[in-house]
């Protein structure tokens, strides 16, 4: 019986196109390999092998690690896509697996599907906050990046302390990726608490990159003056 890995990799490499493929590896600095396919088309391919797996209420890391380690970056987004869809069955332990993906083939495509991931565990387990601030101060700054931007989309349920000693420590920063991150994640939290992101950036002005500044004062009343 064929498994699950190669029929999947039968039906992306079926609707492949080698046009598409270039542009997307253009446009990733022609560092990955792709097949050519669409978010919604590549999503498509595997949205019924996503409902089976969610009905065994457990990760396949076996099927995972095979489409990690595959070169078609589309593999790459299904585990993403695998690990929000089982987002409810991932516990802390879990963590450290999901690292070895973190830590390879990184950008920040992939990097940006994982901190939503870290973040969804963190909701669960308060023990993920010590980790993101261990992650905060890691030499590797992708690994800073997911800290950063673990908390998105929380709005109330944004624990504004840890955001806070997070960001603190990558003030200074003349990585594009990790001041990006920061504005990201001031910006997000400004539409729950526009005044909380106001103060944040009064406070730490001198010491924050500009674009870091722009990003997160974006949806910031023009009122507010810094």
């Amino acid at each position: 019986m064929m498994s699950s890995y190669l029929i999947i990799k039968e039906m992306f490499e079926a609707r492949a196109n080698q046009d598409k493929a270039l542009q997307m590896a253009l446009y990733m600095r022609n560092q990955f390999v792709f097949y050519g396919l669409p978010t919604p088309q590549r999503k498509q391919v595997y949205k019924d092998f996503l409902k089976q797996e969610k009905k065994k209420k457990s990760i396949d890391w076996q099927f995972l690690d095979q489409c990690y380690k595959d070169e078609h970056r589309e593999f790459q987004y299904l585990v993403g896509d695998y690990l929000h869809t089982m987002k409810q069955y991932l516990v802390y332990e879990d963590i450290e697996h999901i690292q070895k993906y973190i830590q390879i083939k990184q950008w920040w495509d992939t990097i940006d599907l994982f901190d939503r991931i870290i973040g969804e565990i963190g909701l669960k387990d308060c023990r993920v906050d010590d980790l993101m601030l261990q992650w905060s101060q890691d030499k590797d700054f992708w690994v800073r990046r997911i800290a950063i931007d673990h908390q998105l989309c929380r709005k109330e349920k944004t624990n504004t302390e840890l955001l806070e000693k997070i960001i603190v420590n990558n003030l200074g920063s003349h990585e594009f990726f990790i001041n990006k991150a920061i504005g990201w994640a001031l910006r997000d939290y400004s539409k729950t608490n526009p005044q909380w992101v106001k103060h944040f950036i009064e406070k730490y002005h001198d010491q924050m990159h500009r674009l870091s500044i722009k990003e997160g004062s974006k949806y910031i009343k023009n009122d507010m003056i810094f």
